[in-house]
């Protein structure tokens, strides 16, 4: 059987976005949205739309506010088998969470004490808070946002949500057994 490595090269870089991937903030969003607005709103009611194109116009700044109160990124669920497969995954390949911080500059503590409670095994020095990803080198990137995919320089890899339904132009991956598929056979 053949490493994930070619002989005699370096291991080859997979870099893991956070929100959608291991981190389940639009749950976190339709949590907050349904109990604020009374709402019964569900992923399955967002298939192919972005939950800030559904909403009405005059809700939209609540979902903002969500993101930029201080326990929202700290309180998200993790992905079901991301926590095992990414530490699977870190023994035959180099492991970064990359993540938009930049697009809400209020969540990095929140996102780097919720990696360092549930991806404990993740080296801080693994850890990039960016804007466009484009500055990346690695091999992979396992994103739900297309938008970052065609920035990226390596294999963009999707990560299927309700609002990329419809996505085409990249392998993509339901869920985190699908990673581990991919990756590890």
């Amino acid at each position: 059987m053949t490493s994930p490595q070619s002989q005699g090269s370096e291991r080859k870089i997979i870099c893991v976005d956070m929100d959608e991937v291991i981190a389940d903030a639009l749950g976190e969003h339709l949590l907050r949205y349904n109990r604020d607005f009374n709402e019964k709103l569900t992923p399955a009611d967002l298939h192919g739309c972005w939950l800030w194109d559904y909403v009405p116009a005059e809700r939209l700044k609540a979902l903002d506010q969500y993101m930029r109160t201080d326990d929202f990124f700290g309180v998200l669920d993790v992905m079901p088998h991301a926590q095992r497969v990414l530490e699977r995954l870190q023994k035959h390949y180099d492991i970064f969470i990359a993540t938009a911080a930049m697009e809400v500059p209020t969540s990095f503590n929140a996102k780097f004490r919720w990696l360092a409670q549930h991806f404990p095994f993740i080296p801080t020095s693994h850890i990039v808070f960016c804007g466009n990803k484009s500055i990346l080198r690695a091999d992979y990137l396992i994103d739900d946002n297309p938008r970052q995919l065609r920035l990226f320089h390596g294999e963009g890899i999707l990560f299927s949500s309700p609002a990329n339904a419809f996505v085409t132009g990249f392998r993509r991956v339901n869920n985190w057994l699908d990673v581990e598929k991919m990756f590890l056979g």
